[in-house]
C-alpha cells in the first residue's frame, strides 16, 4: 500500500485530548478496545494455525506440495475471513454488532503490522532488536487502545465535545476551538482518531493534516552542541562561544519520598493474587490509585519540560548537534539507571529531530564513538583516559582546563561544520585525526554474541517448519539463505 504523502506545504501532526466519559461512554470505550484486542488475537490464532499444519504434516512425511498452503496476514485478507465467521464464530456472534466495525479493523492492522515486523527482522531489514513472532495480548496486561479510520468522528462546534463512532458526544476535559477552528478554516483535515486509556485518564487522539508555513529560526547560522547529563540536564555551546547549563529537575526525585510511602500503604493492603485467585480488596485499590496517581504526575511533569526545552532550542538555533547515546546500554548501569531514565535521553533527541523538520533545521548526530569528552576543544588533542568522577577537562599539549561537559558541548558545536551535508551524521574532527591516538584505537571492539540457535518450540518462532538452518560458531552465514522467508 502506497504510503501517505500529506500535501505540499501542510504536515501530519497529532492533536490530542483528555476525555471526562460518563459511566456509560467508559464502558462503550473499554468494549471497543476489548474488541480491537479480540480481533488481534483471532488474526495471530488463524495465521499461526496454517504454521503448526504444515509443521504437523512435514512430520508425517507428506510432500512439500500437498502442504498447507500459507496464510496470508495482509489486512485486507484476515478482514475478508474475519467478515466471514464472526456471525457464526462462538467468540464474536453475541456481541460483535455492539461495537464499530473500525474496532476489530483496528486489532487486524496491528496484526499485520506485528506479522510484518517479525517478517522485516527475519529477514535482516528491520533495525533494532530481533521481533518474535506475534503473541497473543493480555486481558490483563493488554494496553486499551483503538483507532478509527472511517466514520463519523468530528470536533463539535461548541469544542467541548468530540463524536466518536457507535459513541457519540464524549466531552472534552479541555476545549478544542483551535482545532475546530482550523477546520472550519479549511487549513486542517482529520485523517483518523485514537482513543487510548493512558495514565489514568481516557485519551483521543486526532491525526490531522494541517497547513503549517515553515517560520525562520532566531539564530538560524548559528549551531549549538548539546550535551547531555544526569547532573545537569544539557550544556549548550554555540558557534559563537557561548555557553549554558539547563538544570536537571529530577522529578522522580522530588516525588520518591511519597511514592515511597505510598508503595508501603498498598504493600500492607490485601492485593491480588494470580496464583491463588484471590482478589484485591477496596482499600488495596484505592491505596494503589493514589499511588498510580504520582507516578503520572511525575511522567506529566517530565514530559511538559522536555518539551519545553527542545521547543525552545529549535526556536532560536538553525542547526542542532547531539549525541548518538546508547541508552539502552546505559540503563544496564544500575547506578545510574533511574537518573538515566527520568532525564529523558532518548526523547530528548527525538524531539529535537522532528521538531527539526518543521522548520526546515538541520539535525547533525556525532558518532557514537567520536569522544566529546575526550578531545580538547581547543587544539584537538585526544586523551587516552577520562574517568567519570574527573568533572574537569586538562589538556596536556595546551594546557586547556575546563569543565568536561562545556567542553565536550563545544566539541559538538564544532561538528556542525564538519558534518557532510546531506548525511546528517558527524564523525572525527581533521583537526583530531592529525594527533595520534595513545590507545590507538577510535571505538571500542564490538562484544562477540553468541549464536541463535534454531530452536522449533513455537509456530514460527526462531525457524518455521519449512526452513532448514545450520549455523556455526563464529562464522557469519549467508543472509538469504539463513534468513529467508516464504
Amino acid at each position: 500500500m502506497k504510503r501517505f504523502q500529506p500535501q505540499p506545504g501542510f504536515v501530519v501532526q497529532a492533536y490530542r485530548f483528555a476525555l471526562d466519559p460518563n459511566a456509560t461512554q467508559e464502558r462503550a470505550l473499554r468494549s471497543h478496545c476489548g474488541a480491537a484486542r479480540a480481533a488481534y488475537n483471532w488474526a495471530v490464532a488463524w495465521v499461526t494455525a496454517s504454521w503448526w499444519q504444515r509443521k504437523a504434516e512435514e512430520s508425517y512425511g507428506v510432500p512439500e506440495g500437498q502442504l498447507t498452503e500459507w496464510r496470508s496476514w495482509s489486512a485486507y485478507s484476515m478482514r475478508k475471513e474475519f467478515n466471514r465467521v464472526k456471525r457464526t464464530d462462538p467468540q464474536f456472534a453475541d456481541w460483535w454488532d455492539e461495537n464499530s466495525k473500525e474496532a476489530y479493523s483496528s486489532g487486524l492492522a496491528n496484526a499485520e503490522a506485528a506479522f510484518k515486523s517479525y517478517s522485516k527482522s527475519k529477514r535482516g531489514e528491520r533495525k533494532g532488536k530481533r521481533v518474535g513472532v506475534p503473541r497473543f495480548k493480555s486481558k490483563r496486561k493488554a494496553r486499551l487502545s483503538c483507532r478509527f479510520t472511517t466514520g463519523g468522528f468530528r470536533i463539535e462546534h461548541d469544542g467541548r465535545h468530540v463524536v466518536l463512532p457507535k459513541m457519540g458526544r464524549i466531552r472534552v476535559h479541555e476545549r478544542a476551538n483551535g482545532l475546530r477552528d482550523r477546520i472550519a478554516a479549511g487549513t486542517a483535515r482529520i485523517l483518523s482518531a485514537t482513543v487510548r486509556h493512558e495514565r489514568g485518564r481516557w485519551l483521543v487522539s486526532f491525526q490531522v493534516e494541517v497547513k503549517r508555513p515553515i517560520t525562520r529560526v532566531a539564530r538560524p547560522d548559528v549551531a549549538v552542541g548539546i550535551d547531555l547529563g544526569v547532573k545537569t540536564l544539557a550544556v549548550m555551546a554555540d558557534s559563537t562561544g557561548e555557553i549554558r547549563t539547563v538544570p536537571n529537575p529530577k522529578h522522580y526525585d522530588e516525588g520518591a519520598n511519597l511514592l515511597r510511602l505510598l508503595s508501603r500503604r498498598v504493600s500492607r493492603r490485601q492485593g491480588p493474587d494470580r496464583r491463588t485467585g484471590r482478589k484485591p480488596s477496596r482499600r488495596w485499590e484505592k491505596a494503589n490509585a493514589e499511588r498510580n496517581r504520582v507516578h503520572h504526575r511525575v511522567a506529566n511533569l517530565r514530559s511538559d519540560a522536555l518539551h519545553k526545552l527542545t521547543t525552545s532550542v529549535r526556536a532560536e538555533y538553525g542547526t542542532v548537534v547531539v549525541e548518538d547515546l546508547n541508552v539502552a546500554g546505559l540503563l544496564r548501569n544500575r547506578r545510574v539507571a533511574r537518573a538515566i531514565a527520568d532525564a529523558g535521553f532518548g526523547e530528548i533527541r527525538r524531539q529535537l529531530t522532528y521538531k527539526g523538520q518543521r522548520n526546515a533545521c538541520r539535525t547533525v548526530v556525532a558518532n557514537r564513538w567520536y569522544p566529546s569528552s575526550k578531545t580538547c576543544s581547543a587544539c584537538g588533542a585526544v586523551k587516552a583516559k577520562l574517568p567519570l568522577h574527573v568533572r574537569a577537562f586538562t589538556c596536556d599539549a595546551c594546557g586547556l582546563v575546563l569543565d568536561r561537559d562545556d567542553n565536550a558541548a563545544r566539541n559538538l558545536a564544532a561538528l556542525a561544520a564538519d558534518c557532510t551535508a546531506g548525511t546528517g551524521v558527524a564523525g572525527d574532527q581533521d583537526a583530531a585525526s592529525a594527533v595520534s591516538k595513545p590507545r590507538g584505537a577510535d571505538q571500542k571492539t564490538r562484544a562477540t554474541t553468541r549464536s541463535r540457535k534454531a530452536t522449533g518450540g513455537r509456530a514460527g518462532g526462531a525457524t518455521l517448519p519449512h526452513q532448514r538452518q545450520q549455523e556455526t560458531r563464529d562464522r557469519r552465514q549467508d543472509t538469504e539463505a539463513q534468513l529467508a522467508l516464504w
